[in-house]
């Protein structure tokens, strides 16, 4: 596995979204790669940060206004 590859598989898995074969694959692979070891810390402890700081968005119902009301402006 190369590490472009390695990086995208360590995203997927923290969204649960990458299959059992890419995660044995990559673990695998980060045991020999320092690199991806570190880049797949670092993405752990983002999201880990992310998740306590309780980050609140805007409803999608006011984004979609939001955006609509851009393009009326836009178009003018």
């Amino acid at each position: 596995m190369k590490c472009e590859e390695a990086g995208h598989v360590c995203d997927k898995s923290q969204y649960k979204e990458a299959s059992f074969w890419e995660k044995v694959k990559l673990n695998i692979h980060l045991l020999y790669c320092s690199v991806c070891r570190k880049y797949t810390k670092n993405n752990a402890q983002l999201s880990e940060i992310l998740i306590k700081s309780d980050i609140k968005t805007m409803p999608l119902n006011d984004k979609k206004d939001l955006k609509e009301k851009i393009h009326q402006e836009m178009s003018k």
